[in-house]
């Protein structure tokens, strides 16, 4: 008899495809998912086959638990994602992500299951880990408001010297940056402290900047790749903020699902936090030109406004030794690779372009600077 596994969250970009990896491995799913309008739009989410679908919020006890029922398993994806928003709307932020964990949590007492699998995120890191000139580890960088103000956008050593980027592990001291951070990470802690306080395993996935088709097209808050793509589909320049110089890894929602099963799946996984990119950094320049080729608008050059939205960091890009060691995960989709089918679902199915409205919400409550 297959096993049967609770995604919350669902119906999102990432959702659909953990769905379908289940499927296709012969799991049973049940989704739980409130169709938050600013993801899903006002029309009803498409379903897919032999799902089990119960539309609802994840803060709602009588809705978890219904959702829960003969469950053996679960996906914890249902979140609030955005870090610019984030600082804005903050308890929409912290009651989606740290409230409906904590009901979950609460639901799996009385329901408990064999595993459960929370979405975490590379935001938690704060900047990504950086070495000197003589190779010294320094995975403390943070920039000064001034500093960034000033246009000095790369972060340097405590004493002042400069530091490079490097890939990020999962040593690497949190450093929460954002709001959104602050809830990915309360998320993570209360999975993990669950998990060694009840029977049930335990995981924590760290997403990377996650792309593929079936993103959100007209929710600039999320999906660097989704915000280039919808600019460029409507004529626009893609927004790039700072100088574009900022490294970030790109990894495909594809590679991300087969994640999530593999981290049901694997035993030495349990109570464990984990990297999930793609063990490639892109200067964000270099990918709105990506896009920008494979849109068919090269002419579309990127606009490079020159500042910093609050809560962004400089550089972040995964190490994904340990995914590879407890998970047995290696990245199949590159972004180069892959970008020419995301432009052709985007010209398919049309976007709305709300960067300009972003960027504007965040100027007039001072976040941009």
């Amino acid at each position: 008899m297959s096993k049967k596994v609770l995604v919350t969250g669902g119906c999102g970009f990432i959702g659909r495809q953990v769905a379908e990896e289940l499927l296709d491995n012969g799991y049973s799913v049940v989704v739980l998912d409130s169709l938050v309008e600013q993801v899903h739009g006002e029309a009803r989410a498409a379903t897919q086959q032999k799902v089990e679908y119960r539309f609802g919020d994840v803060r709602d006890p009588q809705a978890v638990r219904a959702a829960l029922s003969g469950v053996d398993m679960v996906v914890h994806l249902a979140a609030e994602v955005g870090v610019g928003q984030s600082m804005y709307e903050i308890s929409r932020y912290v009651g989606a992500n740290d409230l409906g964990t904590a009901v979950l949590l609460e639901c799996l007492i009385d329901r408990p299951v064999e595993r459960i699998v929370v979405a975490s995120s590379m935001s938690v890191y704060g900047e990504g880990l950086y070495r000197s000139k003589d190779g010294a580890r320094f995975d403390a960088a943070r920039r000064r408001k001034e500093q960034v103000q000033a246009g000095q956008w790369e972060p340097l050593h405590a004493d002042g010297r400069p530091i490079s980027p490097v890939a990020t592990d999962e040593e690497k001291p949190v450093d929460l940056a954002s709001i959104y951070a602050l809830t990915k990470y309360a998320q993570e802690r209360a999975v993990l402290i669950f998990g060694e306080a009840y029977p049930v395993e335990a995981v924590a996935l760290r997403l990377f900047n996650v792309f593929g088709p079936g993103q959100a097209l007209s929710n600039p808050y999320t999906g660097v790749l989704a915000n280039f793509a919808s600019r460029l589909a409507n004529g626009e320049r893609p927004l790039v903020f700072e100088d574009g110089n900022q490294k970030r890894d790109f990894v495909h929602v594809r590679d991300v699902a087969r994640a999530f099963r593999l981290a049901l799946e694997q035993k030495r996984a349990d109570g464990q936090v984990i990297n999930i990119g793609s063990g490639n950094a892109y200067s964000i320049r270099q990918v709105a030109e990506i896009v920008a080729e494979a849109m068919e608008a090269p002419e579309l050059e990127p606009e490079i406004l020159g500042k910093a939205r609050a809560g962004d960091i400089r550089n972040c890009f995964a190490d994904i030794s340990k995914a590879r060691e407890l998970l047995g995960f290696r990245p199949q989709y590159r972004l180069e690779d892959t970008v020419g089918e995301f432009a052709r679902w985007v010209r398919d199915v049309g976007a709305v372009d709300n960067a300009a409205k972003m960027r504007r919400q965040l100027e007039e409550r001072g976040l941009v600077s």
